[in-house]
């Protein structure tokens, strides 16, 4: 199995980045992990990850307050999910940023 594992900061920001990680076997995605992280207060917080767990490809909006919301995506390959990640980090980190930010402020 072949494995392949980077981070990239997004448009230059040294506090927003994208881990990608995936696995390949045989040609194919074995599983992988998209994931929005952003350094807020001086600590780095999930945000938004696609993944593989539990089997499926599906979406986690992470919350502060430690609950995620789940997106399923029942109809798509591996690949198509871990695609459609990495476009949508890449095109809406920001608004996930806000949203996560808003939501800490809520907390405190």
């Amino acid at each position: 199995m072949n494995e392949t594992h980077f981070v990239v900061p997004l448009q230059g920001s040294p506090s927003d980045r994208y881990r990608h990680r995936h696995t390949l076997a045989g040609g194919m995605v074995g599983g992988f992990v998209i994931q929005y992280e952003a350094q807020i207060e001086g600590e780095w917080h999930e945000i938004v990850r696609y993944d593989t767990a539990h089997g499926s490809p599906h979406k986690d909006i992470l919350h502060p307050d430690g609950t995620s919301t789940k997106e399923e995506f029942p109809h798509y390959t591996r690949a198509e999910v871990m695609t459609l990640g990495q476009t949508d980090i890449r095109k809406n980190w920001q608004k996930y940023r806000e949203r996560y930010e808003r939501e800490l402020r809520r907390l405190k």
